[in-house]
């Protein structure tokens, strides 16, 4: 079609797995739903404190002020967006749109960074991981910015789909970097690793942290990301993301979530011993290659195999993981979900 940009042409959107019949390990969801307690509470919330024919607070008041509080910054410093999706969006619209420059990502890591550049007619400069630490390969991340117009380097802490920490010479590079270039930290695994650069904001304006609740707040139905920046680059978010963007109930149920943190994320050292037996036993299997990871999933390869195969023959088994970035990422699931995926990889390795 004529109306079309042609570079949007062959643009490929973030795809979901359709596999009803199979345990979901695909999307490093929780593996659980909230408990019983939370959904009476929050349609308690539902049924006496939400006029259905009022927008939602646009400003999101008091749920910065909660989240806010739980980050240890103040709310000022606090844009919320639906899901982190819509803040890299702002993000890309702030800082590069108008041909002001490209971004920077290493690869595998997650595709909407380079999806919503993409759509925005934005340069994506891509630098190769080591092979084997899967860490940044500096050397390289240097020599693009010399080269290319820069605007935003986008960092996963630690980052999706492999698991892996960022190494402390990344960080050293990144602190190295000018303040013309954005440096976002997306911690959506925060609360699995509790490792976090909000404490280098007041040093370096230039850097910006994402976090959600769609993963171990489980609360990915609801949609909710935020952003903690200085709040200069913070007016500019506000200023430019799209009016009344999260529904009353998901702003309720992100504070109902926020008040009863302890209890929602006291499954998390569980979940954790989970992911390290997974590992442990992955590793030792014939032909798969995995990597350590810091997060609620594990990354792996299986030599022998086109991965969209194997992929699909685990589906068969009963279990969906994700086939992205050159590997295999799969989510810790219940203790049953995690014996059914290791008995489907013997089995189809076996053949």
């Amino acid at each position: 079609m004529d109306l079309l940009r042609p570079d949007l042409l062959d643009l490929q959107p973030y795809e979901s797995v359709a596999a009803p019949h199979a345990a979901k390990l695909d999307a490093n969801e929780y593996p659980e739903d909230v408990p019983e307690w939370f959904k009476k509470k929050l349609s308690l919330v539902w049924e006496k404190g939400i006029a259905s024919h009022r927008y939602p607070d646009g400003n999101h008041r008091s749920l910065k002020r909660a989240i806010a509080s739980y980050a240890g910054v103040d709310p000022s410093q606090i844009s919320i967006g639906n899901g982190s999706d819509e803040l890299i969006r702002s993000l890309l619209l702030a800082t590069c749109l108008g041909d002001r420059g490209g971004i920077l990502v290493a690869p595998p890591t997650f595709s909407m960074y380079g999806i919503t550049a993409r759509t925005l007619g934005i340069p994506v400069l891509s630098v190769p991981r080591h092979p084997e630490a899967l860490t940044w390969n500096i050397d390289a991340a240097q020599q693009a910015i010399a080269q290319q117009s820069i605007r935003v380097v986008f960092l996963v802490s630690p980052n999706s789909p492999t698991g892996t920490p960022v190494a402390a010479e990344t960080w050293e590079w990144v602190r190295s970097l000018p303040e013309s270039i954005l440096v976002v930290v997306d911690e959506a695994y925060f609360e699995f690793t509790h490792k976090t650069a909000v404490a280098d904001l007041a040093q370096h304006p230039n850097w910006l942290v994402m976090r959600t609740f769609s993963k171990a707040f489980r609360l990915a139905a609801h949609r909710v990301g935020y952003a903690i920046a200085h709040p200069e680059l913070i007016r500019v978010l506000e200023a430019i993301r799209l009016p009344y963007n999260l529904p009353t109930l998901s702003q309720w149920a992100v504070q109902l979530a926020l008040e009863n943190a302890d209890e929602l994320l006291a499954g998390l050292p569980a979940l954790g011993k989970e992911r390290d037996r997974l590992y442990t036993e992955l590793q030792a299997l014939p032909a798969v290659r995995v990597w350590p990871s810091a997060a609620n999933f594990l990354y792996l390869r299986v030599a022998g195999w086109e991965l969209a195969d194997f992929q699909q023959a685990l589906v068969e088994q009963g279990t969906c993981v994700r086939h992205t970035g050159g590997g295999l990422r799969v989510t810790v699931g219940t203790p049953n979900e995690n014996d059914s995926l290791l008995q489907g990889v013997r089995t189809i390795l076996e053949r």
